[in-house]
């Protein structure tokens, strides 16, 4: 089946001479997305445009930690690989979407994970955690500032089960107030969530639950594992499945991560094989 987009003909996304489905699973990126509160706003410039040049050719200024992205080691632990250092292979693979549903600032564990997908988790898989929270996804607080988010125990069950790259639809690797969101290195963004925190949690100071900064990314760093933040899209579609992924991103020189299509890829005959690579 094709569709037309704006006159030009294109193979639909779900019924195509490949008989594969594709689902895009990342958020939007552009002017004014949603973006982390310390960083610069998306600026996007057009250099070159129709009525001017009879071409359309635009500058972006962005961190590359904005939308849905994965993370290079070297983001946040010195002396670990950029991102143009992971080799391909990390970037494709076997996977699941697993649904965890969580509220404001609640934790996701070690039992929460082998609750979840102990029991189909396979050594090597993409594991992508649906929180529900990618439905928030806007600039707000509430999204950035009180999602939910792994704790050290998550860390561990990934590294335990050999997982090879983690997703999830929230805004870190960690929960945000183990992050400079809170009482955390540069931190804290956001002071009056100190007190916010005290009564959501019945008394407990902040510094106490997270001691660590960014604790889970370090574990999963260490490990080589990567970590996709900002999952969406079509997220709910695929959740409960075990599907092929692809999100390859720039080969970029020394960089700490990278803004990536985020896709996952059904085959529902089993009949798509990869190209033996035959000379012709």
């Amino acid at each position: 089946m094709t569709i037309k987009i704006r006159g030009i003909e294109f193979e639909d996304n779900l019924d195509n001479s490949m008989g594969l489905e594709f689902y895009n699973l990342s958020h939007r990126f552009g002017y004014q997305s949603p973006n982390w509160p310390y960083f610069e706003d998306v600026k996007i410039e057009r250099i070159h445009y129709m009525a001017k040049s009879g071409v359309l050719s635009q500058r972006i200024t962005t961190s590359m930690h904005n939308t849905t992205h994965i993370d290079a080691p070297a983001h946040v632990v010195q002396g670990t690989p950029f991102i143009d250092e992971v080799p391909l292979p990390h970037f494709f693979g076997s996977g699941i979407v697993i649904s965890i549903p969580k509220k404001m600032w609640e934790p996701i564990t070690y039992d929460d994970l082998e609750k979840a997908a102990g029991k189909i988790v396979r050594p090597g898989d993409v594991v992508i955690v649906n929180t529900g929270w990618h439905h928030q996804y806007e600039d707000s607080e509430d999204y950035f500032c009180k999602c939910p988010g792994f704790v050290p125990s998550a860390g561990h069950w990934f590294v335990e089960k050999k997982v090879k790259v983690v997703g999830h639809d929230t805004q870190a690797n960690d929960h945000p107030l183990a992050t400079a969101i809170g009482p955390q290195r540069n931190g804290p963004l956001h002071p009056h969530l100190k007190e916010e925190y005290f009564k959501w949690s019945g008394g407990r100071d902040w510094k106490d639950d997270f001691p660590e900064w960014e604790p889970v990314h370090r574990i999963l760093f260490n490990n080589g594992i990567l970590g996709i933040e900002n999952v969406g899209g079509d997220l709910d579609k695929v959740t409960g499945k075990r599907v092929t992924f692809a999100f390859f991103p720039w080969n970029w020189d020394r960089g700490d991560g990278c803004i990536i299509r985020l896709v996952a890829i059904i085959d529902k005959t089993g009949g798509y094989r990869i190209e033996k690579g035959e000379s012709f």
